[in-house]
């Protein structure tokens, strides 16, 4: 009888045991955004993000200019598009132009940041907005980008529609507005409510790609890189050899 006793209090213990363990593991939240129809109160944080960036901003002296290129396997975090962009899927490089300037110090943003990116199959252009004193707002991100089958310059004399509005917020999963293409041979979602987001976002990086001089920076910047890539290319010239005169016989000199 005992001994039945204890076997029931043993295996009560071991179910509180586990019971104990199983509610201190912490649990995970998945949020899944929905990229294609976000909700009001997403479209209406967007739309206020998005009429907080400057139309005619002040910038300090202060600014930057990269380039470069990158293994597509490798991209830098600023190169890394939405879905909406398709890269290559070969292993090959893409080519890419950064230009950052800063605000005045009255500005709600800090910084501005410009990248365009053209791989063989595809061009990217990014604008972010940094926020200078993030309390729930930290950056606003617009994307658009268009086929490799037209050249940059052809691309950057054009208003080219925003394709992907990102706001980074602290503490708060994203919210993102995308356009969806089909998927499986259905048509794409009626996305017809967020054009007049859409069409804010693709105003600003216009704007913005006047007042950063992407226009004329950005082609410059990539002819360096491919006149880089073809200094490299091109084997040193070897020097010429040097004649070397005759011996003369001990006949001749004497």
């Amino acid at each position: 009888m005992l001994r039945n006793i204890v076997i029931i209090l043993i295996s009560v213990s071991l179910a509180q045991l586990a019971g104990a363990q199983q509610s201190s593991q912490p649990q995970v939240k998945v949020n899944v955004l929905n990229v294609c129809s976000p909700s009001p109160a997403d479209q209406q944080e967007i739309a206020s993000a998005l009429a907080r960036i400057p139309k005619q901003p002040l910038f300090s002296p202060d600014f930057e200019v990269d380039r470069g290129r990158s293994t597509l396997e490798e991209r830098p975090d600023f190169l890394k598009a939405g879905e909406s962009a398709q890269f290559s899927s070969d292993s090959g490089t893409a080519e890419w132009v950064r230009i950052r300037r800063e605000f005045a110090v009255q500005a709600a943003f800090s910084t501005v940041q410009y990248s365009f990116s053209h791989d063989p199959k595809n061009m990217v252009e990014t604008l972010i907005f940094h926020v200078r004193d993030p309390k729930d707002l930290m950056q606003v991100a617009i994307e658009d980008n268009a086929s490799a089958v037209t050249s940059p310059t052809t691309m950057l004399s054009t208003s080219t529609p925003a394709s992907r509005i990102k706001l980074e917020r602290f503490g708060k999963s994203s919210v993102v507005l995308a356009r969806c293409p089909g998927t499986e041979g259905n048509p794409p979602p009626d996305q017809s409510a967020y054009e007049p987001l859409f069409q804010s976002a693709t105003a600003i990086v216009s704007n913005y790609r006047d007042l950063l001089a992407a226009k004329s920076t950005v082609p410059a910047e990539l002819a360096r890189v491919k006149s880089l890539e073809a200094t490299k290319a091109k084997p040193a010239a070897k020097p010429p050899a040097k004649k070397t005169a005759p011996e003369k016989s001990a006949s001749e000199s004497k």
